[in-house]
C-alpha cells in the first residue's frame, strides 16, 4: 500500500509506493526537515499535525489540493 505525508486529515503530497520514498520526497521538497528515527529520544520532530499514514490501493490514492503549495511556490 502506498504512503502520503498528510497534516491532519488532508493530504499534502502525492503517494509513494514505500514509506521510506515517502519520507526522501518530504525532506527532498522542504515539506520536513527532519525524519523521525525509532531508536531515538522522543520528541517533536514533524510539525504539528504532521504525519505519514498508509493509504488504500492505487484506485484510491488522492493527489494534494490544488490551492496547497510548498513554501517556494507561493507567489
Amino acid at each position: 500500500m502506498p504512503y502520503a505525508l498528510f497534516d491532519r486529515d488532508k493530504q499534502i503530497d502525492k503517494a509513494f509506493p514505500t514509506e521510506k520514498q515517502a519520507w526522501e520526497h518530504a525532506l527532498v521538497c522542504g515539506l520536513v526537515f527532519d525524519v523521525p528515527v525509532a531508536d531515538e529520544a522522543p520528541g517533536q520532530v514533524l510539525p504539528a499535525g504532521y504525519h505519514m499514514k498508509q493509504i488504500p490501493g492505487e484506485s484510491e490514492v488522492c493527489e494534494p489540493a490544488p490551492e496547497w503549495k510548498l513554501p517556494n511556490e507561493i507567489s
